[in-house]
């Protein structure tokens, strides 16, 4: 999940209440939540066999992959609400990547911005996994046409890499970091995995500096939760217990974020009532302040091919903090709200473009990983190779 609002949580707030009123209904509602998960624990599943699911969507990749294992690797890439939203077109010689609109969402990516982007992630895991799987070859894209991306393979030998090894491990970890600072090689080795045609990458590492991010992921957390149609399709995606998350295969599950197992109902119930601006942006002020650093990544045009080697250059960026040992994620609430965005590229130093995606990174400790939708869902073609 990669989305600025993958860590959503709950908390005590008011609501045409006062304070000591809401506390009180709030501790029923999770006396309420604590009891109904005992006496429904059939119908909201367990956190053992979802972390076993998740974890055979992540088995490592066999020296003899075929296409779907491929394809299997390219959907571990992360996605705005973690919708996943790609169709795999199967071929012997090539795998096609194409966008898929019914799982767009327009609240918070009008544009199809971030659509394109998870494109570029999903294939930049793909090149990798292929490459080292004797696969590599060129990628082509024909965006403004069929809307279709492909890779072409070319026979060779198998190359391997530090980022394809990170694959299995990336994920967005929407926690508090250590505060550690990253080592000055650390932070080189970021910057040369970042390095991808036609985008350039901003790295942060200055308390002043990230305190100037955090004031505009602030302002653009407030815009968010004042829009009625963002909070509703934001509901529309989270997930609040294990069955719930493993049934869909997608979305955000609330629990990953440190929120209890809850039935779908009670989940949404207190997402209505405990959802609070206040609360979110002293969470977004912690984990921002514990981070090592943040990457602002910006294309040099605004186009599709553009985000999608965004997609790519952000990935790389994930894949090779994974392999330091580092986690990450995405606070892009500044690159999703219009009003922000020239201010950001002000502070880049590239006040003439637009940003595509802000993420932070430092040491911390591994979260849950979220679940994906079965390949069957994702492809077409020649399924059985």
């Amino acid at each position: 999940m990669w989305s600025s609002r993958s860590d959503v949580s709950f908390s005590s707030g008011t609501m045409m209440m006062n304070r000591r009123q809401m506390l009180v209904g709030g501790g029923l509602v999770v006396a309420g939540a604590g009891g109904a998960a005992a006496l429904d624990a059939s119908r909201t599943g367990s956190m053992a066999d979802y972390t076993a699911a998740v974890a055979a969507e992540r088995a490592p990749l066999g020296d003899r992959a075929g296409l779907l294992d491929l394809v299997r690797y390219a959907a571990l890439a992360p996605s705005g609400h973690n919708v996943q939203p790609w169709r795999f077109q199967l071929d012997p010689h090539r795998i096609g990547i194409r966008p898929d609109y019914s799982r767009r969402t327009p609240a918070v990516d009008p544009d199809d911005h971030h659509l394109f982007v998870s494109l570029g992630c999903a294939l930049e895991n793909l090149v990798l996994a292929a490459a080292a799987r004797g696969r590599g070859g060129a990628v082509w894209s024909d965006l403004a046409g069929s809307g279709q991306i492909l890779l072409e393979f070319a026979p060779g030998r198998p190359e391997s890499s530090p980022l394809f090894e990170a694959i299995p491990r990336r994920q967005s970890t929407r926690a508090e970091y250590d505060g550690h600072p990253a080592a000055v090689s650390d932070l080189k080795a970021l910057e040369v995995a970042a390095e991808v045609r036609g985008v350039d990458v901003i790295i942060a590492t200055a308390r002043a500096q990230i305190e100037s991010v955090l004031d505009l992921v602030v302002a653009g957390n407030r815009a968010q939760m004042a829009d009625r149609a963002f909070l509703r399709e934001l509901r529309g995606w989270l997930r609040f217990n294990p069955r719930s998350a493993l049934a869909s295969g997608d979305g955000l599950f609330s629990v990953l974020s440190g929120n209890p197992i809850a039935p779908t109902w009670l989940g949404r119930l207190m997402f209505d009532l405990a959802f609070r601006v206040d609360a979110e942006n002293d969470k977004y002020a912690r984990q921002l302040r514990s981070s090592a650093g943040i990457a602002i990544f910006v294309a040099r045009g605004a186009t599709r091919e553009s985000w999608v080697q965004a997609g790519r250059a952000c990935q790389r960026f994930a894949l090779q903090a994974t392999a330091l040992g580092m986690k990450c994620a995405f606070v892009n609430q500044p690159v999703e709200v219009p009003a922000l965005r020239g201010e950001l590229a002000r502070w880049a130093g590239l006040p003439d473009r637009r940003p595509d995606i802000v993420m932070r990174f430092g040491h911390g400790s591994a979260m849950p990983f979220s679940a994906r939708r079965p390949v069957s869902a994702i492809v077409s073609g020649a399924a059985s190779l």
